[in-house]
C-alpha cells in the first residue's frame, strides 16, 4: 500500500500534539469532559488564532509581491501583470 507523504507528515504532528497535550494536562481529548460550549468557544478562539497568523503571512506575501513587482526590469517597473 502506498502512503502519502503529506499524510504522514500531518498523522505524526498530530500524535506529538497530543502526547505533549496529555503531558501537559494530564488527560485525552477523549476523557476530557468540558461543556461543547467550551469545546466551540476553544476552536472559535483557535480559529481567531489561524486568522491572525494568516492575515501576517498575506500581508507578507503582498509586500514581497509589490516589491518585485515595482523592481522588475524587463517591465519597466510595471510589474508583471
Amino acid at each position: 500500500m502506498n502512503t502519502d507523504p503529506i499524510v504522514e507528515s500531518v498523522r505524526l504532528k498530530l500524535l506529538q500534539r497530543s502526547q505533549l497535550g496529555i503531558s501537559k494536562y494530564g488527560t485525552t481529548l477523549y476523557e476530557n469532559q468540558i461543556s461543547r460550549l467550551a469545546w466551540l468557544k476553544h476552536a472559535q478562539e483557535e480559529a481567531l488564532d489561524l486568522a491572525n497568523y494568516l492575515e501576517v503571512l498575506i500581508q507578507q506575501e503582498s509586500e514581497s509581491d509589490k516589491q518585485i513587482n515595482n523592481s522588475c526590469e524587463y517591465c519597466g517597473g510595471s510589474g508583471w501583470r
